[in-house]
């Protein structure tokens, strides 16, 4: 809180040519005297600010004093605000604002250099990201319906906690009030999602992240080799880490991966369709077949 008061502090000083102690005070919802300790600080840290005493006294700045020729350089200046930019990019509305104002106090704009869309080609429920950001900032509880990987449907109570980007897709890490448990969920596997009235407070970094796993069903690791034929190249590149792709004579790729074995994977290796053959192991070949069996007779 104190860094925040600091910097709004000295914001308004920035637009203003002077401003008592008890106006700060007030507005802050603080003491005089923490004011002053804020205006020692601000000094401490090499900005001209400086008191008058008297009916016309007041806290104010050195004349013609600029933030950016005090503290920082035109290549920190930026950074900061292409790093706030980045975040207006995945919709953190109240970025805006603090873009505005450094960008006023730079006294320059901020280069569009970056254009960031997280959401999927189909799925753009901004509002779902927006209530779980003000969920996890607010520290209130959210409930939902959640389907597992397993297939399985269960309702939820969450203490959310963190919004994940990973492996192209959103994540919401929270704990878990049903589980008893930190657990990681993906954002369009929830149905239903509503906040509630009831706040949280912090539990530290003592619970470890568990994933959703079914006790009848561990995931277990097995070594996969496949051959991707030229037509799917895109895919295995979306697919696979470039060190694990070796290219054949005849443009296809040997991949060789440690993956966890389940119907997820099964599912991955029939997307690829004709364009893929299976190597190794001899267990997941069958089970291929079976399932693509299946889906013909569904024809």
């Amino acid at each position: 809180m104190q860094a925040n008061r600091l910097f709004e502090i000295l914001y308004l000083l920035l637009n203003k040519s002077r401003v008592t102690a008890k106006e700060l005070a007030e507005r802050f919802e603080v003491s005089t005297r923490t004011i002053y300790r804020d205006i020692d600080a601000i000094s401490s840290a090499g900005i001209p600010i400086y008191t008058e005493k008297g009916r016309d006294g007041g806290i104010s700045l050195l004349p013609n004093f600029t933030l950016s020729k005090s503290m920082l350089n035109e290549k920190e200046q930026q950074e900061i605000l292409a790093a706030l930019l980045g975040l207006t990019k995945i919709h953190a509305t109240e970025t805006d604002a603090v873009l505005q104002k450094l960008s006023a106090v730079f006294n320059k704009s901020a280069t569009e250099w970056l254009e960031v869309d997280f959401s999927n080609w189909d799925w753009s429920d901004e509002g779902l990201f927006e209530d779980l950001k003000h969920a996890i900032l607010d520290q209130r509880i959210v409930e939902f319906d959640y389907f597992s990987s397993y297939s399985e449907r269960s309702h939820r109570q969450i203490e959310p906690i963190q919004l994940w980007f990973k492996s192209k897709a959103w994540y919401l890490k929270a704990f878990c009030l049903t589980r008893g448990s930190m657990r990681l969920f993906k954002l369009t596997r929830m149905k239903n999602v509503r906040g509630a009235e009831k706040t949280f407070q912090d539990r530290g970094d003592d619970h470890i992240l568990r994933e959703e796993q079914s006790p009848e069903d561990k995931l277990k690791n097995i070594k996969l080799v496949l051959r991707i034929a030229p037509e799917m190249t895109f895919r295995a590149l979306d697919d696979f880490d470039w060190k694990d792709l070796e290219e054949q004579e005849d443009g296809s790729f040997l991949i060789s991966v440690i993956w966890p074995e389940g119907n997820w994977l099964y599912y991955t290796i029939l997307s690829y369709g004709e364009h893929v053959q299976i190597i190794e192991p001899e267990h997941v070949r069958k089970i291929i077949k079976e399932k693509a069996k299946k889906i013909w007779e569904q024809l």
